[in-house]
This record gives C-alpha cells, structure tokens and sequence, in this order.
C-alpha cells in the first residue's frame, strides 16, 4: 500500500493530462508546444544536472547495460517470434515491436524519485542514457527489415537524428562535465537544477495529454500481445538477472520500474514516421498506460520483497 501510495501521485498527474487536454484547456496547441519545452529543454537540464554531479562507476553503468540490454532484446524477441508465428502484416508487428520494447523515460524518472528520492533518480538518468541509444536503433532497424521502402535509408536517418538528439547531447555534456569536475559550476548549476526541477510535472502531464482513449476500440490481439510482452516479460527477464547477477538493491529497483514501464508516446511519432500502424500505437501506448497504474506497485513491491 505504501508503494501505491507513494507513485499514485505520479498516475493522478498523468489523468489530469489527459483530462485537461480532452477539456480543451487551454488548447491543444499548448500542449503541443508543452512537448517541445520539456524535449528540448527541460529534460536535457535534468540530465545535464543529475549526470554531471553523480558518482560515476563503471561497474554500475556494466550492470544497468546488461540487465536492462538483456531484457530489451529478449522482448523483442518475443515480438518478433509473434509476428511470424501468426504472420502478422508489416505495419502491425513493427508497432509489436515498439510496443514490447519502448518505454516512457518521463514515468522511470517519476517513480524512481517518488520511491527513492534523488539517488535512484541519478540511477534513472544513466539507465536512460544506457537504453535510449539502443533502443532507437534497434526499433528503426526493425522497420527497415518489416517495411522495406525504396530509397530509403531509415537507420541512417535514426543514427543522424540519436547525433542530434538534445538528450542524447544532453548526457554526454553531462559525462564531459563530470569527468572534467565541472559539474557544480556556480550560476549554471542553480539555472539548470530549477529547469530541471520543472521537467517532471510538466512531462508528466504531457505523458496524460497525448493518450488516446478511442483507440482502444482497435484490434485487440496485438494490443494484449504487447502488453504482455512489456508488463510482464520484460519485468520478469529484469528480476530474474538482477537476482542472478546478486545487483545491489537500490540498482535492482530501478531496473524493476524501467522493466514495467509501459511503451513511450515516442513510438506513436516513429510510426507516422515510418509508415507503421500509428492508430494501433496510439492504442497499444494508451492501454500500456493504463495497465501499468497496477502492473507497476505489483513488480516493485515483488522486487523489494526480493532485493531488500
């Protein structure tokens, strides 16, 4: 209950998103801009800062990798395998693939700090950065390989848009910062610390204005198949590493949220990008959501009982 207690609030701001937006306040041009400020400034400030002031270990970033990399891969896996198995059409499985693979940064960072406080949203942050990068090229390289186009060079394209990605940029600014012992700069860090400071109500509101409750109505069968593979696969691949692997509680925690997390709005944008089923996405992200304001108390409070 008190785990439920503690991340409720970070649910309660999701619903007021979505409420706020179908309310029409203020518009839906504010909402859209919303998305830019926390994409583009927000969230790399609270990168910047968290990285740039943490107690950087190899070993730990080691561990994140191949926990997290391991779940990853193997529920993606798990889609790719579905969609042969019942052959599904193109634009269908590279939504599968998104939908058991993605996951909403904005939600891990939440929850870590609303569990844990500050540490374990340091331990957020290089999770972040270890999986963004992968988890890009994976997915694009997966819609190269089920919706061939002619012409079109996807991968390049991801590969150029991870270089200038202000997130991605964000990070490695941070890891300069850090390793040159640069991280607490007067003026710099206090500016950046106040803008980061904004980026996890705002974003989380923003998480709320973009679900789309209307989509449910779509196919089902793939909707429950990525469900599935995110909410219970994933989380279960992450405990069973982290226990073989005997990671330190705090590390192994975070890894149990990131593992149930639901699948990223991101993936809606990538599949009108790329010619996948963006109505399906929007759906398989909406229910992902929903489903992990239960899925996610019940894997946490199974990795403290576990890792404590």
């Amino acid at each position: 209950m008190d785990i439920v207690i503690s991340i409720a609030p970070v649910f309660v701001l999701i619903c007021l998103g979505y409420a706020l937006r179908r309310g029409g306040i203020p518009s839906a041009e504010f909402w859209n801009l919303n998305d830019r400020l926390v994409y583009f400034l927000l969230m790399p400030a609270l990168f910047y800062v968290r990285i740039s002031t943490a107690e950087l270990s190899g070993e730990v970033v080691l561990t994140l990798a191949s926990v997290l990399y391991a779940g990853f891969f193997l529920s993606i896996g798990y889609g790719v395998i579905l969609a042969l198995v019942l052959r599904m059409k193109g634009t269908v499985a590279t939504s599968l693939f998104q939908g058991v693979g993605r996951f909403n940064t904005f939600i891990a960072l939440a929850v870590a700090e609303a569990l844990y406080g500050a540490p374990a949203l340091q331990i957020a942050v290089l999770a972040a950065a270890v999986l963004v990068p992968v988890v890009n090229l994976t997915v694009v390289s997966l819609f190269a390989w089920w919706l061939p186009r002619p012409g079109a060079r996807p991968v390049v394209a991801a590969a150029r848009g991870l270089a200038t990605n202000p997130l991605i940029l964000s990070i490695l600014a941070g890891l300069a910062a850090n390793w040159a012992g640069l991280g607490g700069l007067p003026v710099l860090h206090e500016t950046l610390s106040i803008l980061g400071a904004a980026a996890l109500p705002i974003m989380l509101l923003c998480v709320g204005a973009n679900l789309k409750l209307r989509g449910l109505k779509g196919e089902a069968g793939p909707i429950v198949l990525s469900a599935l593979g995110k909410l219970v696969v994933f989380p279960a691949v992450v405990m069973g590493l982290a226990l073989a692997l005997g990671v330190d509680a705090m590390q192994a925690q975070v890894m149990m949220i990131y593992g149930a997390l639901p699948t990223g709005v991101a993936a809606y944008t990538l599949s009108r990008q790329l010619g996948g089923d963006a109505p399906l996405m929007a759906a398989m992200i909406t229910a992902q959501t929903l489903l992990s304001f239960a899925a996610m108390p019940i894997w946490i409070a199974l990795g403290e009982a576990v890792f404590f």
